[in-house]
């Protein structure tokens, strides 16, 4: 029988955030896979238990997973979670990927407070990490790879901030390719399409809802966790050492005709033009 090939992630540190479920623990899967050393951060202690219990049953060539409790938007915890995940002497991976959405409508319905906390988590939460984890990423020519989505570049109808935050996530790392690209540093994120996660698990299979991203999907069907995690363990290696400031879709083509229609969500209709303003 050939010997395995190494996995090319021995001795890697990696933190990942959001990473108890959905395309975070996929991310998280597929670095240990390889050999990293994982931690994981979020908000709820049970869900990061359960992800670190199934992702050691993932872990291969030295790989090791634990987690840290945090919550994205508050500075202090992130610095904990980024002093947790470099414990060994290093980090090398730093995966942004905790985000989320708000109350679906037209902007002039747009609940401030909501709209703000969707702000926050995404945009917000991206900035803190990447600000605390730099120094660490500078001193071992690490990479930075934030999660965005097809929302942030194509248009999505009655989304309120989350179109608007995932769109500033994309420029936050734009400019930090440009910023610490010459120390080193790569910076890089990527635009899920319609990923059967937890949370589009609300999506009705039968609704107009998800028969408008299999008419918009070239490839059809629906994307799963694991192609997104296959993307982030590429740009988080070796083989991805010239890539940077690039935001790469995994949509199955999405990106090339028209964003969703989430109308039976929002409450809307295109019969109604004006929404009754006028």
């Amino acid at each position: 029988m050939a010997k395995r090939p190494a996995g090319g992630l021995e001795g890697k540190a990696a933190l990942i955030s959001g990473g108890g479920t959905g395309i975070g623990w996929a991310c998280a899967q597929a670095l240990i896979a390889d050999g990293a050393a994982v931690t994981i951060c979020g908000r709820t202690e049970a869900t990061l238990q359960d992800g670190v219990a199934r992702l050691e049953q993932a872990a291969a060539l030295g790989g090791t997973a634990s987690y840290v409790v945090a919550d994205v938007t508050a500075e202090a915890d992130v610095i904990t979670a980024v002093e947790a995940a470099s414990a060994g002497g290093a980090l090398d991976i730093v995966v942004a990927n905790a985000g989320g959405g708000g109350g679906l409508g037209p902007v002039h319905t747009q609940d401030l407070a909501d709209f703000t906390r969707v702000l926050h988590l995404n945009v917000l939460g991206t900035m803190l990490l990447a600000k605390h984890a730099v120094p660490h990423l500078v001193a071992s020519r690490g990479c930075f790879t934030a999660i965005s989505s097809i929302a942030g570049h194509l248009t999505h109808r009655w989304f309120g901030a989350y179109p608007v935050a995932k769109a500033g996530l994309e420029e936050l790392v734009r400019n930090a390719a440009d910023e610490y690209g010459p120390a080193g540093v790569r910076f890089n994120a990527v635009r899920p399409g319609f990923t059967a996660t937890e949370l589009m698990e609300g999506v009705p299979r039968d609704s107009p809802v998800f028969g408008s991203y299999l008419d918009n999907t070239p490839l059809a069907g629906v994307g799963e966790p694991a192609d997104v995690g296959h993307l982030v363990r590429f740009l988080s290696g070796d083989e991805a050492r010239w890539i940077t400031g690039q935001i790469i879709n995994v949509d199955g083509g999405h990106a090339l005709r028209r964003g969703p229609d989430y109308s039976m969500f929002a409450g809307v209709s295109d019969d109604n033009p004006t929404f009754g303003l006028t």
